[in-house]
């Protein structure tokens, strides 16, 4: 009975996705037509194909990977639309569900509503004057027409008995529509497999540069303040009225030991992730920034430390760049959270160009958001604009 229950409800909200996707695949259309409207359309469109995904997952516990999200400024997502497979298939979905949806979604629930419109009808055709009609179409104002619904009622208790195999080939159709073919996979494995392995690296890298910094700066300066503190311990018993000086000298030795380990510390997590958040954060490196610039942020709460850290990271090196190589009169930076993922975007408005092959720092941000199975894509024709555009799965 579960079963049976977990079917109908799969194919009724089947019957509610392929309504909307009726609406979804006339704008879609509409779209392709009208092609500057499609990089505006396709990200919603992709949402709606995502909540059959999430419908499927719910049926037969098998979650499908999503695509990537179209976002970022609208030259970006027009380049990924049109050189997109994951959109062909989107609009692919929307035609084929919209019409199998419709169907099997309407057989569901007329079967199931008239299966529960049988004991109605036998039970009150007496009390409604001039008899009830059931569901197919038979006016019943006597007893044996009421007794009528007894047989029809086992055959479509019957028929109920089988809506888990409709469900079952509409399930089995959507995993073959909706998942990535296999090239893809293939590629996406091996995406996997260079992102771990550039994670280990890039942690082996971290650790070697804390050791680094540890070894030839604080651990220096603080050999420095030992040397400096015995000294003065000799002064003092020699000379007491030079000892203050050597004292001073070891204060200010202790002190720029001391801001060494803070800027070490710093580079590991920044304490105003901690204290501010990821956007009050950005928001004071905004503020820093030479170049004029404008944050936009929705209220982003807590988010996984590593993924406030990369995003944080990723900002402060592109307004690095902003400032030194872009020639920019001003920058922007967004921040919001779409289907459980960070969307960062930079953007200025200097003279473009930017290679990563020029020690410029992108491809630091690529293998710090890489780690996290994130994203990270440039674009910085000639003449600008420069677009930086960060994606990390919150693991929400």
């Amino acid at each position: 009975m579960k079963r049976i229950w977990a079917a109908v409800l799969y194919l009724a909200t089947g019957l509610l996705t392929a309504i909307v996707s009726w609406l979804a695949l006339g704008v879609f259309l509409l779209s392709v037509v009208v092609l500057p409207l499609l990089p505006v359309t396709a990200p919603y469109i992709r949402r709606i194909v995502e909540l059959d995904r999430w419908r499927l997952a719910r049926y037969n516990g098998v979650r499908l990977p999503s695509p990537p999200p179209l976002d970022g400024p609208w030259l970006h997502r027009a380049q990924r639309v049109l050189a997109d497979p994951d959109s062909l298939r989107d609009g692919l979905w929307l035609i084929t569900h919209a019409l199998f949806g419709t169907a099997f979604g309407a057989v569901a629930i007329g079967i199931t509503g008239s299966l529960a419109q049988q004991p109605f009808v036998l039970l009150t055709w007496w009390m409604i004057p001039g008899g009830n009609e059931n569901s197919f179409g038979i006016r019943v104002d006597s007893w044996p027409e009421a007794l009528l619904s007894v047989p029809i009622a086992i055959v479509l208790a019957l028929i109920v008995t089988q809506l888990p195999r409709l469900a079952d080939l509409d399930a089995r159709w959507a995993r073959k529509m909706l998942s990535p073919p296999k090239a893809s996979l293939e590629k996406r494995l091996a995406e996997v497999v260079a992102t771990r392995a550039a994670a280990l690296q890039a942690h082996g890298a971290e650790l070697r540069r804390i050791e680094r910094n540890l070894h030839d700066g604080t651990q220096n300066k603080l050999v420095g303040v030992v040397m400096m503190l015995g000294i003065a311990e000799r002064t003092l018993e020699q000379n007491p009225d030079n000892a203050l000086q050597a004292l001073l000298r070891a204060q200010d030795a202790a002190g720029d030991a001391l801001e060494e380990l803070r800027n070490v510390v710093r580079s590991i997590h920044p304490p105003v992730l901690e204290d501010l958040g990821l956007d009050g954060a950005i928001q004071a490196l905004a503020a820093r920034c030479p170049v004029p610039c404008v944050l936009t942020a929705e209220h982003l709460g807590r988010l996984p430390a590593a993924v406030e850290a990369a995003a944080y990271f990723a900002v402060a090196e592109a307004l690095t760049n902003v400032a030194k190589h872009s020639g920019a009169r001003h920058a922007w930076v967004s921040l919001g959270v779409n289907d459980d993922k960070l969307v960062v975007v930079v953007h200025d408005d200097g003279k473009g160009g930017a290679d990563e092959k020029q020690g410029t720092g992108l491809e630091g941000i690529r293998g710090r958001v890489a780690a996290l199975d994130g994203t990270a894509e440039v674009s910085s024709p000639e003449g600008g604009p420069t677009v930086l555009t960060v994606v990390l799965p919150v693991g929400k």
